[in-house]
């Protein structure tokens, strides 16, 4: 069912379930960034399936702490 609310969020050009903070419902540039990072450099012993929440709040923050210090918007293709 959740893939069913991705496909429509991204069709009707906004966030799945129109959630928002945490958990969106897919991953930006950001979050595959992270993810590569995490399978490149953690050994093998991290699954960035199981760290999701934890990567989409760094990622946030990332995001958050970035516009606030410059004061342009990152484009939600980059950052969801």
């Amino acid at each position: 069912m959740d893939k069913v609310k991705d496909m429509m969020g991204k069709v009707g050009g906004n966030k799945a379930g129109g959630s928002s903070g945490g958990s969106a419902g897919g991953e930006d540039y950001g979050d595959k960034g992270l993810d590569a990072a995490e399978k490149k450099f953690g050994g093998g012993k991290v699954d960035p399936a199981t760290m999701r929440s934890t990567n989409e709040k760094i990622t946030d923050t990332g995001r958050d702490q970035f516009e606030k210090m410059t004061g342009k918007d990152i484009p939600d293709k980059f950052s969801n």
